[in-house]
């Protein structure tokens, strides 16, 4: 079972979770939050993550895994494949089974918000077509581009369109700073995989950039999360999404030191903790500051 829940990454999942739980706040400000379909959005939104996540390994262990010697314990797929502890074919198959999972709970939501279908698919597509041939996104220089949206201002975005009945540019604003912390934990571990990824063709904006170039983006990624936070109260958003600036010494931490061992292997991953980190302590902190609007009503 071990070797399973390893395969799942399940502790990544906070990248998809997080902003369903802050577009849920969202709407119940709004006086629209329902348990039962938000529960139904986070299994959904969890078994396409897993799905992508699993789906990667697979497609990865045919390229750039093989050939990684800089694994970290963020880094370099779960390793289930290349350490003989599940099949390639089981993989695979633990894929297809989450995705049907998503799909099976994307049929329940339709039957009162037939756009699901439009949003959730297009989540599926990103997730499956970021690894798998002919398409590739992660080797194109797109795979970022695409889990910017999918991870960010889609689910929002989408989330808030399950609970309210309504598709707005402010709910898929909100998931813009999240957007922006995922793009940086992607980004922050393509440093230990350059090397593989190189040799296997897998051509990702770091690689493409080169790591002395790519290394200003991670800064770049980690400011316009608390930018664009700044930015949503400013064009209207609740003042109380300004607790998620309480995560900046994190993020100022994690820049710090990934600024000093971008290079080297072992010391880049305090750098990469503090980025997930910083990511949950965000969607944490915004949606309790949501919460303590709603409150306060």
């Amino acid at each position: 079972m071990g070797d399973y829940i390893k395969a799942l990454r399940a502790p990544f999942l906070s990248g998809s979770l997080m902003p369903v739980i802050l577009a849920a706040a969202w709407a119940g400000m709004n006086g629209s939050f329902q348990w039962t379909p938000f529960v139904l959005i986070m299994l959904g939104v969890g078994f396409l993550h897993v799905a992508a996540n699993l789906i990667n390994d697979w497609a990865d262990s045919a390229g750039s895994d093989p050939l990684n010697c800089q694994v970290t314990p963020f880094s370099g797929g779960s390793r289930v494949i290349q350490e003989g502890r599940l099949s390639r074919g089981t993989v695979l198959i633990l894929a297809v089974f989450f995705n049907a999972a998503a799909l099976a709970v994307g049929v329940v939501l339709m039957m009162n918000h037939p756009l699901v279908g439009l949003l959730g698919g297009l989540g599926l597509l990103i997730g499956l077509f970021y690894s798998v041939a002919p398409v590739r996104l992660m080797c194109r220089g797109l795979g970022e581009v695409g889990i910017f949206f999918a991870f960010g201002p889609l689910v929002t975005l989408g989330t808030h369109y399950v609970l309210t009945g309504d598709l707005t540019w402010t709910a898929f604003m909100l998931g813009l700073p999240l957007g922006f912390l995922i793009t940086a934990v992607i980004w922050i571990n393509q440093f230990p995989d350059f090397p593989a990824d190189r040799a296997a063709g897998k051509k990702n904006l770091v690689v493409h950039l080169g790591p002395k170039a790519a290394r200003w983006i991670y800064p770049s990624l980690m400011a316009g999360a608390f930018i664009s936070l700044i930015v949503l109260v400013a064009v209207g958003f609740p003042a109380l999404l300004l607790l998620g600036l309480a995560a900046l010494p994190l993020a100022v931490k994690a820049c710090r030191v990934f600024w000093r061992g971008y290079t080297k292997h072992p010391d880049i991953v305090p750098a990469q903790a503090l980025t997930i980190q910083t990511q949950l302590a965000v969607g944490a902190l915004t949606s309790l500051g949501l919460v303590i609007g709603l409150l306060a009503k």
